[in-house]
């Protein structure tokens, strides 16, 4: 190797480092935030962990789930259902054959889509397979038209 190849070997390789280093430096400015222009307070609570037992912020409105139907909740993964009216249950929304995410209900049933298992809505019961096991039941508090996973 010549060396005014290896001259340009290490311009290149100094020019990659302090290419790195400046670009360090911007992301970790503008990741910083120092102790004197933060102004917030402490971060907030997850929900469902502040005071109270298992008490959380509200799921839905019970107007939202419709008699003998039910609503799917995905980040949460429950599924919330009126089987008549007046009456709410909520279960897993993970299906109990694969844990696919049950989708539709309607007329009582609760369907997975992938392979077609049945669930009742209001006990979450297999009614149909491949699912052999029932839906695990989740506790929920209706109050006041709000309905709130415990």
């Amino acid at each position: 190797m010549s060396a005014s190849q290896e001259n340009r070997i290490r311009l290149g390789r100094r020019t990659v480092v302090t290419a790195g280093a400046a670009g360090l430096a911007v992301a970790l400015t503008a990741c910083g935030g120092g102790a004197k222009d933060s102004g917030g307070s402490d971060p907030a609570e997850p929900a469902g962990e502040s005071g109270g037992e298992g008490a959380g912020a509200p799921l839905t409105a019970t107007a939202d789930i419709p008699e003998g139907g039910g609503v799917v909740f995905a980040d949460q993964e429950v599924v919330v259902t009126q089987p008549k009216a007046g009456e709410f249950k909520a279960f897993s929304s993970k299906c109990t054959h694969q844990g696919c995410a049950v989708k539709g209900i309607a007329d009582g049933v609760i369907t997975c889509p992938c392979h077609n298992s049945t669930f009742d809505a209001a006990t979450g019961e297999v009614t149909g397979g491949p699912a052999t096991q029932p839906l695990p039941e989740k506790q929920i508090r209706v109050e006041g038209g709000s309905i709130t996973l415990v």
